[in-house]
């Protein structure tokens, strides 16, 4: 999935899109059914990150969480970036990415169309979450990241 289809994607849903220049650090912005991405964002697949994260907020997200000092929004913004994390690098997307050939978190983060950070950051929530994980006939280490075949 690309950074135009998860955009039409949130079309469809009713949410209004923008890209403008914002001064600052802030990459994207989720308010009233507007997402707004940082035009400045220089790849497509970071683009498609910061999307999944604000399309997060949407589905996940209520009030403004933008004070990160409360507790109850680093929670919501946990969660939102959670939906973005299952959203575009799930543990079946790693498990198809090894299938392909993928040997490193370059790798995988090419073939899955992700910013390596976002990648990063994606592996750390799982690990956080699952410790490891494992299927029917793979188990996947978080830390150090490995996908092994049983």
């Amino acid at each position: 999935m690309g950074y135009e289809d998860l955009f039409e994607e949130a079309e469809k849903q009713g949410i209004r899109l923008f890209e403008n220049n914002f001064i600052g650090k802030l990459k994207g912005l989720y308010t009233d059914n507007t997402i707004t991405i940082n035009a400045s964002i220089e790849t497509n697949a970071e683009k498609k990150c910061i999307l999944a994260e604000e399309l997060g907020h949407y589905c996940t997200s209520y009030g403004d969480i933008l004070d990160q000092s409360n507790i109850k929004n680093r929670k919501q913004e946990k969660r939102a970036r959670g939906w973005a994390y299952q959203r575009l690098a799930s543990i079946k997307d790693l498990i198809r990415a090894f299938k392909n050939g993928c040997q490193n978190m370059y790798e995988i983060a090419e073939y899955l169309d992700v910013s390596e950070p976002f990648l990063k950051e994606a592996i750390d929530y799982y690990y956080e979450k699952y410790g490891y994980y494992e299927t029917n006939d793979y188990i996947i280490y978080f830390s150090p990241l490995e996908i092994i075949k049983k």
